[in-house]
């Protein structure tokens, strides 16, 4: 016998997941050379590929951050299946990716290009996630702190390779980084904790209420160092007539959405109603900022388009 509703409601929802993965996919892939369009900049090559492989690798860092974060949040009672060990490993495939790529696109042999700058980072990235990895596989995934702070700081140096104030933009990453995977993979965690929880209303609330209260603090680092990167990053002359500028544009607007969505959630939750829905769609904008993020890593540099 069907389900009340004919089954209708898991079919328009199974309708929406596909759609909006179709979606990301699309935006990884092609939103780089969309927002290039009429710039004058240069080409990237193999951008979509690059953004879909650093996509995973923000990913992978927010779930396993996420997750370690998450479960303290969640104190006694029972947790949600561990995604700690298959994200290191994606993050460790998605890292060796971007060198497998970036020999294609250079003419380089693999060992040549771990000689390169960007090669070399990304190739303790990749070492990076597989300690993390191993440590979740030996029963210590406190220990893949380490190695994970490691990936973070590759990344920033890697993003960061500009000869002006290369030293800032790299602290300010490693923070942003940081509270951003925070924010969406502890927010991912608490979801997941909560549904496993759902017996319980009182314990899932009790659950999202201890994130709420970080989370404010991390969205004050976020929007503290996003300003700072910007201020620095984006000559004022090329925001609209950039790459770099329109997808941050789009990117900041995302996180204006999530903020409202976490500051609405929080005032459900100091009123006692409920404040699942709202996680949940500030989960999803927060998916997508990610997405964006990661084309935002691939276009130009802004700066030799500024006329200053």
């Amino acid at each position: 016998m069907d389900p009340p509703g004919g089954g209708k409601v898991p079919t328009r929802a199974m309708a929406l997941r596909t759609g909006g993965a179709v979606l990301a996919l699309l935006v990884v892939l092609y939103g780089a050379g969309v927002a290039s369009r009429g710039t004058g900049e240069l080409r990237i090559p193999a951008a979509g590929t690059t953004s879909l492989l650093r996509a995973a690798v923000f990913a992978a860092l927010a779930l396993h951050l996420g997750e370690l974060a998450g479960a303290a949040l969640a104190r006694a009672g029972p947790l949600p299946r561990a995604l700690a060990l298959p994200a290191a490993l994606a993050g460790a495939a998605a890292s060796a990716g971007q060198i497998v790529v970036l020999a294609a696109v250079s003419d380089l042999g693999i060992p040549a290009t771990y000689g390169t700058r960007e090669g070399g980072l990304l190739l303790v990235m990749a070492n990076g996630f597989l300690l993390a990895a191993g440590c979740v596989g030996v029963g210590r995934p406190r220990w893949a702190l380490v190695p994970l702070a490691g990936v973070v700081l590759a990344e920033a140096l890697r993003a960061h390779p500009e000869p002006y104030s290369p030293e800032w933009g790299t602290a300010l990453t490693v923070v942003h980084l940081t509270a951003a995977s925070l924010w969406a993979g502890g927010l991912c965690h608490v979801l997941r904790t909560m549904w496993l929880r759902r017996a319980d209303p009182a314990d899932a609330r009790a659950v999202l209420a201890r994130y709420a209260r970080g989370a404010v603090w991390l969205l004050v680092v976020l929007a503290a160092t996003g300003t700072l990167s910007t201020l620095r990053r984006l000559p004022a002359d090329v925001v609209l007539t950039s790459a770099y500028g329109r997808v941050l544009i789009a990117k900041l607007g995302l996180v204006a959405v999530a903020s409202t969505l976490a500051l609405l959630a929080r005032r459900r939750l100091l009123r006692s109603r409920d404040a699942h829905a709202a996680a949940r769609v500030e989960l999803a904008v927060l998916a997508a900022v990610v997405l964006l993020s990661a084309v935002l890593t691939v276009v130009p540099d802004p700066h030799w388009l500024s006329t200053r």
